[in-house]
């Protein structure tokens, strides 16, 4: 008889209603499909903001990297606002911020005025990154947290693919002129669409119950959980969540000063942010914002450019499919060691495209490759772990840390790809390929971090997840 991957389950698991709480996290990853939107509407914009603004390098790489530090103010603000507001009304915020953000940018008369509306944006987008994957880890059973939670990474990367072939509609049959001063205008307005959806749905979802758990809405919190699961199994949860809770005496109290004292907080906090900063440095996002630009400097207009850097979007959305197949198959350990290694082969494939000004598709080939594998692997992973490996007590704050490590290196990397990209001895010695070598280094540092510190969480329980973290803390956080 088939099996349903929906009811694939461990052994001795309770039943749950998967259709509900997939229906909810889908909701919830409307925030995910409005950060990839968001951060990459760009790929197709910066040429053309680059010709109209007159941007040098290092103001090309501000036009990107801006957004990114509003993405670090919106992380770490996102812990103390889900905890006040809760995780609802905390996406909801940030879905206004989005359509504010969109409406601004496409009307920005300067550069100065762009940026201050990305900015604003990129708060948002810091917000979302992390309120809805904790989000959807509080409302999922923990033997299919991985599969919810890797509907992070499908949204993420669906709004990806979608801003990336509005861009190449907008672009294709236009002149280089009107792209230059009103087709990137175009791009950034199309996002009011995703986010007048978000704003419309995103009260139809219940508030999470490790929330209301925590605000001391024991009846309401027992209700969430009692939908998802069981009665019997919802009351045990529910158990298990006010006893985590009783580990400080005060919750309201466990602020930075409480977890900086804590040994074993901050090593998990360690751990995680090491996780979501290599995320960054394995080169994904010079993939996702600078693609037609690497793209371009093999050959070909920028309208084809566009249209290949479609594809390399599609390559990503199929990995994440196979990723959320495989995350609770194969678990998360797995997946970012091998798939780190094959990220380093991709990328050595792309350098050497590019190292050789090889024409026709071995570029696009080397990306593509890498972009499958990332979305296989440390695409969905990341954020899997992110919000899987804190316990009740500091869940908040400890992802406001981890989200902020990956826009604080989604920052470096955005920064300054461009003045690599550019430089006058590096393009003359190198032809673009020593920033793909230079991420192959940082692929393997990658490798290594996770066999030495990162243990497997599948199938562990929120609630006794920080002894799993810490059967590989040394002895003295132990």
């Amino acid at each position: 008889m088939k099996t349903a991957i929906k009811d694939i389950v461990f052994v001795n698991a309770p039943r749950h209603d998967a259709a509900y709480v997939i229906r909810i996290c889908a909701v919830a990853a409307l925030g995910g499909i409005l950060f990839g939107y968001d951060t990459s509407v760009i790929a197709g914009a910066i040429t053309p903001l680059q010709n109209f603004f007159h941007l040098s390098p290092a103001q090309t790489g501000w036009a990107v990297s801006n957004v990114v530090i509003g993405c670090i103010i919106g992380a770490l603000l996102s812990g103390w606002l889900a905890d006040r507001w809760g995780r609802r009304m905390t996406l909801f915020v940030c879905a206004i911020l989005f359509s504010v953000q969109s409406v601004g940018t496409a009307i920005a008369p300067s550069f100065s005025f762009f940026v201050i509306f990305r900015m604003l944006g990129g708060i948002a987008v810091g917000a979302a990154s992390m309120v809805s994957p904790m989000y959807m880890s509080e409302v999922s059973p923990k033997d299919m947290r991985g599969r919810a939670l890797s509907m992070e990474q499908f949204a993420i990367v669906f709004g990806q693919v979608i801003v990336f072939i509005v861009n190449y509609m907008i672009a294709a049959n236009a002149t280089q002129h009107w792209l230059n001063h009103m087709g990137w205008r175009w791009m950034f307005a199309s996002e009011i669409v995703p986010c007048i959806i978000f704003c419309l749905t995103v009260f139809t979802i219940p508030e999470s119950p490790r929330w209301h758990a925590l605000k001391g809405r024991d009846d309401l919190a027992l209700k969430t959980l009692s939908r998802i699961s069981n009665a019997q199994h919802a009351r045990n949860l529910m158990a298990e969540i006010k006893d985590s809770l009783k580990l400080v005496e005060n919750q309201a109290s466990f602020r930075l000063s409480t977890v900086f004292r804590d040994r074993r907080a901050m090593w998990i906090i360690f751990v995680a942010s090491m996780i979501a900063a290599l995320q960054q440095f394995t080169g994904i996002n010079v993939m996702m914002y600078y693609a037609p630009m690497v793209l371009h400097g093999v050959g070909g207009s920028m309208q084809s450019a566009l249209f290949q850097t479609v594809w390399i979007g599609v390559a990503l959305l199929l990995g994440s499919v196979v990723g959320a197949w495989l995350i609770d198959f194969k678990g998360r350990r797995f997946l970012l060691k091998y798939g780190a290694l094959c990220m380093v082969a991709s990328l050595i494939l792309v350098s050497m495209a590019l190292y050789h000004q090889t024409q026709g598709y071995g570029a696009l080939a080397g990306m593509i490759l890498f972009m499958f594998t990332f979305g296989c692997s440390w695409g969905p992973i990341t954020w899997v772990l992110v919000s899987e490996v804190f316990p009740n007590r500091f869940r908040s704050i400890g992802m406001s840390i981890a989200v902020a490590s990956n826009w604080v290196g989604n920052f470096f990397v955005s920064q300054f790809f461009p003045m690599m990209n550019e430089n006058k001895y590096l393009t003359e010695h190198f032809h673009g390929a020593f920033s793909m070598w230079l991420f192959a280094i940082l692929g393997l540092l990658s490798t290594w971090f996770v066999l030495r510190f990162v243990p497997e969480t599948r199938g562990v329980s929120l609630e006794k997840i920080e002894d799993t973290m810490l059967q590989v803390a040394p002895a003295s956080v132990r």
